[in-house]
């Protein structure tokens, strides 16, 4: 392993203080919950899209713990990817009267019959790390800055590749271009995975536009990028045929795009089966990623995957119940950004939270110091 350097790497800029203001504001939830019920009789719906992604189950148990211990009842669903399931859980939520709403969604356009019904009723929605969209009656989201995401995956592709330092500064002794790249997106429904798109490509289009960066199989737009409900056998199955199609006469691939850790799985899956690597210092090309699942840091560890890209869902399920409490009481929760997110109807107010880059010269620092796996997690590669 190189030595370990203390890196802040893709931090953003540092968010605004946690913190409640007073209701200023008339949103799809603006009838409310009785201010003056007790948490004990109160229950909040929690819609989420899968449990066969790591950090949904996370997401879900960080939220469920904290609500309950301010008192309140969680009704938790997972839809297992499904959006009629979906549609049909947060349909049950309303019926049964819960006080508010918080859906991290499969497809973020498809609850609009959903959010008309939570705002006759007088339920306040809040979008859980994915957007909402095509609707006015959403209150608030909480997020990380998504476009920053995709910039900081631009970068540590970028210092993996060698053509950056580790201040992303150009580095002095950068390898002269062309170097191949394939890029891959995350599914189409999801609007996060387009935020992650823009900010990788602004990112990279100088090295495109200069020649340093080419993509062979000359598929750069994110409908040919795309990978439906994020699914690393999808992921596995297009790198497979792009190194068929693009690779099969001596082409060397230096580097792979990719937005989320099962893709870079899968990714690294079919690379390896191809006879590139095992590791990066044997070849295997530099692959990116994100959500700092551990299987991934494992990999980071051993030097197969390049990096990932932290969003400590502890803080965002912080987030997410200090504005649905902000709801309950009355009030709204604080928002740090109210121009960025557009969903097609309004500009949703949201809270940003902070991401870091991690590589094999952080992990340590970033993910075991701070508590959020031990070493012996990292040395097995299992929870």
């Amino acid at each position: 392993m190189h030595n370990r350097r203390s890196f802040m790497l893709g931090a953003t800029a540092g968010a605004a203080a946690l913190g409640l203001a007073a209701c200023g504001g008339e949103g799809a939830g603006s009838g409310g919950p009785d201010p003056e019920a007790d948490p004990s009789e109160l229950t909040v719906g929690v819609a989420m899209p899968t449990q066969t992604y790591e950090r949904w189950v996370k997401d879900g148990e960080n939220i469920k713990a904290g609500l309950e211990d301010l008192g309140y009842t969680v009704d938790m669903q997972y839809a297992e990817d499904d959006i009629p399931t979906q549609q049909q859980q947060i349909d049950q939520m309303i019926t049964s009267g819960v006080a508010a709403l918080l859906i991290a969604s499969i497809d973020g356009a498809s609850l609009s019959s959903q959010l008309d019904a939570a705002a006759a009723a007088g339920i306040p929605v809040i979008a859980y790390d994915r957007l909402l969209t095509d609707s006015e009656n959403v209150d608030f989201y909480v997020t990380f800055d998504n476009y920053e995401v995709g910039v900081n995956q631009a970068n540590s592709l970028l210092y993996g590749l060698g053509l950056v330092d580790d201040s992303f500064e150009p580095a002095g002794d950068a390898p002269e271009g062309p170097l191949n790249i394939e890029l891959f997106a995350g599914s189409l429904d999801d609007n996060n995975a387009h935020l992650f798109w823009e900010g990788a490509i602004d990112t990279l289009q100088p090295y495109f536009d200069d020649g340093t960066l080419a993509v062979p199989s000359e598929q750069m737009d994110i409908e040919q990028a795309a990978t439906q409900r994020w699914e690393q056998e999808t992921a596995q199955k297009r790198m497979e045929n792009l190194l068929t199609t693009h690779y099969n006469g001596g082409e060397e691939l230096d580097g792979v795009l990719a937005p989320a850790d099962p893709l870079s799985r899968g990714i690294i899956n079919a690379l390896q089966n191809a006879g590139l690597g095992p590791t990066i210092e044997e070849g295997l090309p530099v692959v990116t990623g994100q959500d700092a699942e551990i299987a991934s840091i494992k990999l980071i560890a051993d030097g197969v995957q390049s990096s990932t890209i932290f969003k400590d869902t502890r803080d965002l399920a912080e987030q997410a119940i200090i504005a649905t409490e902000a709801y309950l009481q009355g009030e709204e929760p604080e928002a740090n950004d109210t121009e960025t997110y557009e969903n097609g109807v309004k500009v949703v107010p949201s809270y940003l939270l902070e991401v870091q880059m991690v590589l094999q010269e952080n992990y340590e620092e970033v993910m075991v110091d701070s508590g959020y796996y031990t070493a012996e997690q990292v040395e097995s590669g299992q929870l």
